[in-house]
């Protein structure tokens, strides 16, 4: 190879690389802005949603302490279905949801499914959830991924009658009204009535 081929090669290979160069720094801003975004939607919905007035410490007090955001409570929720705590929602590999996948976070929001199959208790309102949108599911989940660890360890929840120590909201057994009903019951209230005369 001659001197004028082998400068218009290294020539074309070093605008070849450039031209790799821009695009992957053209790339990466938008992608990290989008990401930026998406967390930033997450925090959104999780602030409007009241996921912070169970999960952060003290809030239900008037006093929520913002330095351990969404890492739980131990005032226990004691329901005719049995006892749960609002669990740790950070990051921590231990204590928390650091080994759950965004989709195991979605799954557990929209359809009340835990990783291992367990189904979360009253009083989390996933069933208010179950029609997020998946780009609303997914931003909460990368907000609640983006979040800083905190290691806190939750009291386990507990099965009906068992009895709860500390601090406990106390739900007795519903009245006849909020009682839940059979099938056929709520599905003859559903129907229209026709009207009366």
């Amino acid at each position: 190879m001659n001197k004028p081929t082998r400068f218009v090669s290294l020539g074309l290979a070093a605008v070849a690389l450039g031209a790799a160069v821009v695009a992957l720094a053209a790339g990466t801003p938008a992608k990290h802005a989008d990401a930026k975004s998406k967390v930033a939607r997450g925090e959104y919905l999780v602030t409007v949603m009241g996921c912070g007035d169970c999960h952060t410490p003290g809030t239900l007090y008037g006093a929520p302490d913002f330095s351990r955001r969404l890492s739980g409570s131990e005032l226990a929720w004691v329901t005719p279905a049995g006892t749960a705590y609002a669990r740790n929602l950070t990051p921590d590999m231990e204590t928390g949801i650091g080994k759950w996948s965004e989709e195991d976070i979605v799954r557990a929001i929209r359809a009340g499914m835990r990783p291992d199959g367990s189904v979360i208790q009253p009083p989390m309102p996933w069933p208010n959830y179950g029609g997020l949108s998946d780009e609303d599911a997914y931003a909460i989940a990368a907000y609640l991924k983006s979040l800083l660890p905190v290691k806190h360890q939750v009291p386990a929840a507990l099965p009906p009658g068992a009895k709860a120590r500390g601090a406990a909201l106390i739900l007795p057994a519903p009245p006849a009204w909020d009682a839940p009903r059979g099938a056929a019951a709520a599905a003859a209230h559903a129907k229209p009535q026709a009207a009366t005369k």
